[in-house]
C-alpha cells in the first residue's frame, strides 16, 4: 500500500495517521480535507504543519460531497488505500444540525465508495464509531453483537456507512473494513471533546459542565493506540468468512470481503476519575457543573477487542494518566498557557 488517501487528513486522527505512515518512508500520502470550520481551521492547518509536512504528503482542498472533483481526484491518482475518516462528528451537534451529517456521513460516504469502485482501490477503511452499540447494554461491546438501535443521528449515520461498505463488498468485490473507535484523546485533540473543553475552562476558572450527575463510564483510547490499530488494519485486507451463514449471521464478517473491528482501551473509566486524572496534571481543581444525561448519550462504553488481539496481535493499553499528561503538555505548550 504505497499511495493511500486520508480523508478528513486534517483533523485529529487523520494527522496523527499521516505521521504513522510517513515515519515508514516510501510512501505517499494524500489528505483530503476542506478545513471547514465546524472548530478551528486554524487548528488543522497546525495540526498538518506541524505532524506530517515534509516529503510523501500533500493536502488537497476538496468537500467530500463534491461529487465530480472526488471523482477526478480518485481517477488521477490511482490510490492503493483508502482511509475514510472525513465525518461530521459529535453527537450533540447532531441534534442541532442533522443536515450535515446526513451531506458528510451519508453523501461523502457514498462518493468515496464510488471513487473505491471504479478505480481498483484495494483495501477501504473507514471510521466508524463506538456509538453504533446505542441502547445496547451486554458489556463489553463486541463486534458480533447486534447493533439495531442507534440513540443518535450521528451513530445512525455511523451504522449506514458500515451497511453501505458491506453492499459494495458484496457488489462489487470491494475489500472493506470498518474500525469502530471509542472516545479518542490526546495531543492536537479536538475542541469539542471533553477533555479539550475540560482543559480549557479548568486553566480560565470557569466551571465544567458534568453530564448525567458524574455517573458516566467511557472507553477512553490514547490517539497513539488508535493510529496504531489502523495502520495495522490497512494491510490486513479483509477475505470471506467461509463459516458465515445467514441463518445465524455474524455482523462482523461476511460472506464477502467485509470486516468490523473495535480499536479501545478494553477498559472503562468513570468520569470524575478521567477529571481527577486531569486535575493533577494541571495542578488546579475544577468547579463543577454537574448536569443530567443529555439526549443521545450513553451511560457507558467499553470495547471487546478480542478480535483486534487474535488477528492482528494488538491491544491498546495506554494509561489514563500518560495520555492525559501528554494533551496538558500539548496543550500548554500550543496555547502558552
Amino acid at each position: 500500500m504505497k499511495k493511500i488517501l486520508i480523508t478528513g487528513g486534517a483533523g485529529f486522527i487523520g494527522t496523527h495517521l499521516a505521521k504513522r505512515l510517513l515515519a515508514d518512508g516510501g510512501r505517499e500520502v494524500v489528505a483530503l480535507d476542506n478545513i471547514n470550520d465546524y472548530y478551528d481551521p486554524n487548528l488543522k492547518l497546525a495540526r498538518m504543519k506541524a505532524l506530517a509536512e515534509g516529503p510523501g504528503f500533500r493536502h488537497v482542498n476538496i468537500n467530500l460531497q463534491d461529487r465530480d472533483n472526488v471523482a477526478k481526484l480518485f481517477a488521477e491518482e490511482g490510490f492503493d488505500a483508502v482511509v475514510n475518516l472525513a465525518a461530521q462528528a459529535g453527537v450533540r451537534y447532531s441534534l442541532e444540525n442533522p443536515s450535515s451529517y446526513v451531506d458528510t456521513n451519508l453523501v461523502g460516504f457514498g462518493n468515496v465508495l464510488e471513487g473505491c469502485r471504479h478505480n481498483n482501490v484495494k483495501h477501504l477503511v473507514f471510521a466508524s464509531s463506538s456509538s453504533v452499540y446505542g441502547a445496547n447494554t451486554r458489556m463489553p461491546f463486541s463486534v458480533h453483537d447486534n447493533v439495531d438501535h442507534p440513540v443518535s443521528l450521528y451513530a445512525a449515520s455511523k451504522k449506514a456507512n458500515e451497511l453501505m461498505a458491506h453492499t459494495y463488498a458484496h457488489l462489487f468485490g470491494l475489500p472493506v473494513t470498518g474500525l469502530r473507535f471509542f472516545t479518542v484523546y490526546g495531543p492536537w485533540g479536538r475542541p469539542d471533546m471533553a477533555l479539550f473543553l475540560f482543559t480549557k475552562a479548568i486553566l480560565s476558572g470557569k466551571p465544567i459542565n458534568v453530564f448525567n450527575n458524574g455517573n458516566m463510564e467511557r472507553d477512553f483510547t490514547y490517539i497513539d493506540d488508535i493510529v496504531e490499530g489502523v495502520y495495522r488494519v490497512i494491510n490486513k485486507v479483509p477475505v470471506a468468512n467461509p463459516e458465515w451463514n445467514g441463518d445465524n449471521p455474524d455482523p462482523a464478517t461476511s460472506y464477502c470481503p467485509y470486516r468490523i473491528y473495535n480499536i479501545g482501551n478494553n477498559n472503562k473509566e468513570k468520569l470524575m476519575r478521567y477529571i481527577e486524572v486531569l486535575e493533577d496534571a494541571l495542578g488546579k481543581k475544577a468547579e463543577k457543573n454537574f448536569l443530567p444525561m443529555q439526549p443521545g448519550d450513553v451511560p457507558a462504553t467499553w470495547a471487546d477487542v478480542d478480535d483486534l488481539v487474535k488477528e492482528l496481535g494488538y491491544k491498546p493499553d495506554t494509561a489514563l494518566e500518560y495520555g492525559i499528561g501528554k494533551f496538558v503538555e500539548w496543550y500548554r505548550g500550543y496555547y502558552n498557557v
